[in-house]
Order: C-alpha cells, then sequence, then structure tokens
C-alpha cells in the first residue's frame, strides 16, 4: 500500500466527515470484523470488499456480512466473482463455473444468464451485494497478462451480448452487476496492479470496438461499472481513466448515458497510486466523478484517516467541491437502500455454498464443445492413449486470480473419488516453475502437459519444446487464452475454473 497516515481535521464538519466516509470501500485483513472497521461503519463508511483470504466457509461469510450490517444497514458488502478462474467464494477449492472465455465459446445467452444467476444466488445467500462482474473488456490481445480468460472474447458483438446476459441474470438475484474495466482493458499488454498501461486508441476506435459491451451492459441496466487505471492519451494524456473527467463524465456519463454507481478499481494498485499514493488518488477519482472508492484488499485504519484528510483537505483548498461528494456519497447510500429492500432470494436460492461445492457432472460435459482440438489431441484421443505421467507448468497467477486452486489440480483435491480424477491422482506429476526448471526425470509412456497461458512464459515454451524433442507422446494443455498460432496447445480449454478442470478429465477418460 502506499500512502502516509494523517490526523483528520479536527473541525471536520461531523455531517461532511460522513458523506467522505460513505465513498470509501476498504479491505482488511482476517475473517472476522475488526474493531477499527466496526467503528467506521457506525460512523458512515460507504461499505466493505471482501477477498478469497476473508473466506473460511458460507457460514463464516455469513457471519461476518451480518456483522457489517448490523454496523451499517447501509453499507455495501462487495467481492470480485467472476465465476471462473477470479474467484472469491470458491478461492480455497476452484470455482464450480465455467468463467467468461468458456460461456462465450459456447454463445448461449440463456446458459450465461443462468450461470449468473447462480452466481448471485450465492452472493445473495451468504450477504453480498455488490459484485465486481461481468467483466466486458474484450480481449483483443492474446497477450494480455490480467485479462485473457477473463473475457468473453474477441468479438464486441459477443461480448456485448454475454455480458448483457450475466448482468440480467447476476441481478435477478437482488445483487448489482459491476460492467468492468471501463472504457476497456483487454488492448493491453501490461497489468494495470503492477504498471500504468497505455491504450493509444481514439474515441472513435474506441467506440467500434471497446466501448460496445460497456453500451450493452448500460442497456441492461447495470448498477455499476468499474473504471480502469489505464491511460488514454487520446483522450486524456495526462491522467488513467479512473481520474479522468472526460472519461467518467463525458464518456460513461455523457455518452453512454450511465447514470447509476461508478466504482473505481482498487486504488493500491500502482496503475493508480505508483506515484501518487491512495489519498490522493482517492481525491482525484472523486474529482474525476467516480463515487465508491475501492481501496484495496489489506488497508488500515490508519490508511482510511489519511484519505478522509486528503479529501477534507481538496475541499478547503477548492481542488474538490462538498456537491461533488454529497453527490457521491448519495449515490452510494442510496444503491445500498435499493439493495437492501430487494426481495429475499427463494428457500431452494439461499443455502449457503461457498466452498467445495460439488462440481456439477453435466456442466462440466457441456462445457467440453468450447474446448478447442488440434489434430494432435485429436489423434491422441482417438487412439486412447491415457498419460504415463503429468507435467504441471506452474506460472505466477496475476493479483486479479491469486493463488486459488486451478483445473484438475483443484478437482482432485477436493476428494473426487471417480476413474478419471482417481487415475489422474495417482499419477507422478513434476511441477516445473520458472525457478525451478530443473531435468524432470519423467518416467517412459506418453507426457501430459498442463499449463496457463502457455506462450507467454518462456520456461514453459521451453519446457514443452524439450519434452517435444525428446520424445513424440506429449500433449500439452493449454488453460489459458493460448496464443494465435496455437503452438503450445494442443488442447485449449480457455479457462481453468475447477469445473474445467473436471471437463478436461473427462474428455481424456479414465487414466488421463
Amino acid at each position: 500500500m502506499t500512502g502516509t497516515a494523517a490526523a483528520e481535521p479536527r473541525l471536520l464538519d461531523p455531517r461532511l466527515a460522513r458523506r467522505i466516509a460513505a465513498t470509501l470501500l476498504p479491505g482488511f485483513v482476517g475473517t472476522t470484523l475488526p474493531g477499527w472497521l466496526e467503528q467506521r461503519l457506525r460512523d458512515g463508511l460507504g461499505g466493505v470488499c471482501v477477498f478469497g483470504p476473508n473466506i473460511v466457509s458460507a457460514e463464516q461469510l455469513r457471519a461476518l456480512t451480518d456483522a457489517i450490517y448490523a454496523a451499517n444497514p447501509e453499507a455495501i458488502v462487495a467481492i470480485d466473482e467472476e465465476g471462473g478462474d477470479v474467484t472469491r467464494l470458491h478461492y480455497a477449492t476452484g470455482s464450480p463455473y465455467p468463467g467468461n472465455a468458456v460461456l462465450g465459446r459456447l454463445g448461449d445467452a440463456e446458459r450465461t444468464e443462468r450461470v449468473a444467476a447462480r452466481v448471485g444466488a450465492e452472493l445473495r445467500a451468504v450477504g453480498v451485494n455488490l459484485d465486481f462482474a461481468p467483466d466486458v473488456d474484450i480481449n483483443s490481445n492474446p497477450d494480455n497478462p490480467v485479462i485473457g480468460v477473463r473475457s468473453f472474447g474477441v468479438s464486441p458483438e459477443v461480448v456485448a451480448e454475454q455480458g448483457a446476459a450475466w448482468v440480467r441474470g447476476l441481478q435477478s438475484a437482488g445483487v448489482a452487476a459491476c460492467a468492468k474495466h471501463f472504457p476497456g482493458h483487454g488492448d493491453t499488454a501490461q497489468d494495470s496492479h503492477l504498471a500504468l498501461p497505455v491504450v493509444d486508441l481514439s474515441a472513435a476506435e474506441l467506440r467500434e470496438r471497446e466501448l460496445v459491451p460497456f453500451r450493452a451492459a448500460v442497456e441492461a441496466g447495470t448498477r455499476t461499472v468499474m473504471t480502469s487505471h489505464i491511460l488514454l492519451p487520446q483522450l486524456d494524456a495526462a491522467l488513467p481513466a479512473t481520474f479522468s473527467h472526460p472519461i467518467v463524465e463525458g464518456l460513461l456519463r455523457g455518452e453512454l448515458g450511465f447514470d447509476g454507481l461508478v466504482v473505481t478499481d482498487a486504488l493500491d494498485m500502482l496503475g493508480a497510486s505508483g506515484e501518487r499514493g491512495i489519498p490522493e488518488a482517492a481525491v482525484l477519482a472523486l474529482a474525476a466523478g467516480c463515487d465508491l472508492l475501492c481501496l484495496g484488499t489489506e488497508n488500515t485504519d490508519e490508511q482510511l484517516t489519511a484519505i478522509v484528510a486528503a479529501v477534507a483537505d481538496a475541499i478547503a483548498t477548492g481542488r474538490l467541491s462538498t456537491g461533488r461528494v454529497e453527490e457521491a456519497a448519495a449515490r452510494v447510500i442510496g444503491l445500498a437502500g435499493e439493495l437492501r429492500a430487494e426481495p429475499a432470494p427463494t428457500q431452494a436460492d439461499s443455502a449457503p455454498t461457498a466452498g467445495a461445492s460439488a462440481v456439477d457432472a453435466e456442466e462440466a460435459r457441456a462445457v467440453v464443445p468450447a474446448f478447442e482440438l488440434a489434430d494432435t489431441a485429436r489423434s491422441w484421443l482417438g487412439e486412447g492413449r491415457t498419460a504415463s505421467s503429468v507435467v504441471r507448468l506452474e506460472t505466477v497467477a496475476n493479483i486479479a486470480v491469486g493463488t486459488a486452486p486451478w483445473g484438475p489440480f483443484a478437482e482432485t483435491a477436493t476428494g473426487t473419488d471417480d476413474d478419471a480424477a482417481t487415475a489422474f491422482a495417482a499419477l507422478p506429476i513434476a511441477v516445473v516453475t520458472e525457478d525451478a526448471a530443473a531435468p524432470l526425470g519423467l518416467p517412459d509412456g506418453p507426457v501430459l502437459v498442463i499449463g496457463k497461458d502457455n506462450h507467454r512464459h518462456t520456461f514453459a515454451r521451453e519446457t514443452i519444446d524439450r519434452l517435444r524433442a525428446e520424445r513424440d507422446d506429449v500433449l500439452v494443455v493449454d488453460m489459458g487464452w493460448p496464443a494465435d498460432d496455437r503452438r503450445y496447445a494442443d488442447i485449449a480449454t480457455f479457462g481453468a475454473s475447477r469445473l474445467l478442470g473436471r471437463a478436461l478429465l473427462d474428455l481424456l477418460g479414465p487414466g488421463s
């Protein structure tokens, strides 16, 4: 985290203090509500963002959200649950949902709406009322390190249709959707968690591609939109989108007609606060027209003190108007009130299931048509080959995904005992990482190589090339977004959720 602590102004008007607080959405450390955060909520804090490490079980999460609402009934409780590689409800076990890229490839908007409604029912059951989904970025750059399979596809029309379906499904369960990352994070080769990406597109080019899904999400009624920490020099040469009045007020509100809640991507990301600190980032985001400031994952009382002080000082010096803060706070409180009034889910939909919920066998079979198989894979399957060993290419996941279990490794770790899972779990597995690409010492026989975004990682390419040079019985699976030439993807699954891991095991058959 960046930014320095400062004392809140002693003479700060109590009403203004509550209005500033209402715009803030911190994360925290732990699985129970800390005392400092409870007091902040009582003092009008806008809400809390829950992450994977904050969750142990559905029951624990429900107790946590109950404590949040007891402190502030008008709180927003937000989460990043995209229903695929990015999961918080199933952070310990891997997601039982397919993920956006697979849904986009299946092209069934009704299916997507049903999946989103199930995610929404899970969230509502554990007390979450805002989901930072769907991701409606167009994955136009296969080297994108942070979007990839989080995207519904490369076509504006497909992403628009699928994103709108997700919005409808999620919000049918009484959970607010959030179309992200405005005005589009798909055409980047950098991760805004770690740097400030530049997207050098004109407004006309954005209208033809990036803005198409956002317009569809707005028309579908998304209650919130999340900004991105990317620089679009042809629209604003000085400030990234989150801090850009022309982008937030001009493009999103003016051109797209969005009148809901604008939320920032996390301000602890280097693309936002790396050069200025979180307090100054908060001031700039509010001035640009953002309403709810997502602060990060492990915020502290001292940080919030510094942020409130910076916003109050900006008002006192004329950099920020009281009216802008009042407007932002009113939107946050208004949305929370609307969500609180949403009808409760039916009993059938309300059972908490966060955690190791079983993967649906029928759903696993249904996603296989989204996989892409090269001739090598078709030959392998046609000949009934089974692997004698597995090479697991363990890349460092981006911060959005985190360390959630993935693919068939997630499925077998839950103790699934059918023939395919049991046989796979019994295979010797050689784990290869960027720091440990040692000789593999594999036994004779067919080798199954499984990784994510294989083409983007030098050690993964070198490992695959070496294996293929040494033997002719290698099958490579890419559970990320493969390169256009598919050189390192005999099977491309377009996602690594636990459901897709189950589907892959079923496709390969007993013994894999």
